[in-house]
């Protein structure tokens, strides 16, 4: 798995009223983060995972490459900064991850035998519901 080490310093970070618990504090501060990364002027990001990195996030990018995610779960704004960066680390590693490869095998032969078997069987029981013929 590729792991991608992001500086804060390519991060950008601003703060707005939040919609999410807080009460009274929700009207006065500015609690929820928003976290706006640009893919294309990272520079700790090679070309090859970038363009990667581009076809993963297509619906999440905006038409300059910036990654925008927004966080108000809590009512604090260093927590919410925190889930964004979170959120952010998630979200790379789901799109850089690979699946491995599936190599076909072949039934075993005990796993052959068995088949054969259990259908004889199966084969066996329902012929003796047929009426007897004389």
């Amino acid at each position: 798995m590729i792991s991608v080490q992001i500086p804060f310093s390519e991060l950008d970070f601003t703060y707005a009223r939040s919609r999410g618990p807080g009460g009274q504090n929700v009207n006065r501060t500015n609690s929820a983060a928003i976290l706006r990364w640009n893919l294309w002027q990272s520079q700790s990001i090679n070309q090859d995972l970038k363009e990667r990195l581009a076809i993963k996030l297509q619906g999440k990018l905006t038409v300059d490459g910036d990654l925008i995610i927004r966080s108000e779960v809590h009512r604090d704004q260093d927590q919410n900064r925190s889930e964004c960066i979170r959120k952010l680390q998630e979200m790379l590693n789901k799109a850089l991850f690979v699946p491995k490869k599936r190599v076909a095998t072949k039934p075993t032969k005990s796993s052959q035998r068995k088949r054969v078997d259990t259908k004889k069987r199966h084969s066996e029981i329902k012929s003796l519901r047929q009426k007897v013929r004389n």
